[in-house]
């Protein structure tokens, strides 16, 4: 899997309640209006700053704090292709697999804001084109990779066990 797009750089420690303010966790359902508010409360304009495929980086423990979904899944629908941190909070990072985010643990040191960046996520590498950089991934483990390609679980159980959803 490859991917291509912008960093936009945040710090340590961002919690959920920085990626998705609780006041929305109940009153907006639809992920597309609730993506429209990721990260507001450290930028407010941070929404309309993102295009397609954009990468959200961070220093360590992204996503520490509840244990609400709606974290990854508003950073999914606002169009980020991927979270690169330092390290996760270990419930965002299994709930960001789980909605088919790529979590991807590496150091993030040598990325700063607006960075053009390539990812080879088989490679196991982040290429910062700005700065001429290769920056090895720390491999996510085949059943999670398998997670992720398959658009998150229950897309991949869907696909795998022949199961169907009427909607």
């Amino acid at each position: 899997m490859k991917l291509k797009g912008r960093a936009h750089r945040f710090g340590d420690a961002v919690n959920t309640d920085y990626i998705i303010s609780g006041r929305y966790k109940f009153k907006i359902q639809d992920p597309k209006l609730l993506a429209r508010h990721v990260m507001e409360d450290l930028r407010p304009d941070f929404y309309k700053s993102i295009k397609k495929g954009d990468f959200l980086v961070a220093g360590k423990n992204f996503g520490c704090g509840s244990s609400r979904e709606q974290a990854p899944l508003a950073i999914k629908y606002a169009g980020i292709s991927a979270v690169i941190a330092k390290s996760f909070a270990r419930i965002f990072f299994r709930n960001a697999i789980n909605l088919g985010l790529l979590p991807i643990e590496c150091d993030t040191s040598k990325i700063k804001e607006g960075d053009v960046l390539d990812i080879d996520v088989d490679k196991g590498l982040v290429i910062n084109k700005t700065r001429k950089k290769e920056i090895d991934i720390r491999p996510l483990p085949d059943f999670m990779s398998r997670i992720i390609k398959d658009g998150g679980v229950l897309k991949h159980f869907i696909k795998h066990s022949g199961f169907k959803i009427n909607a």
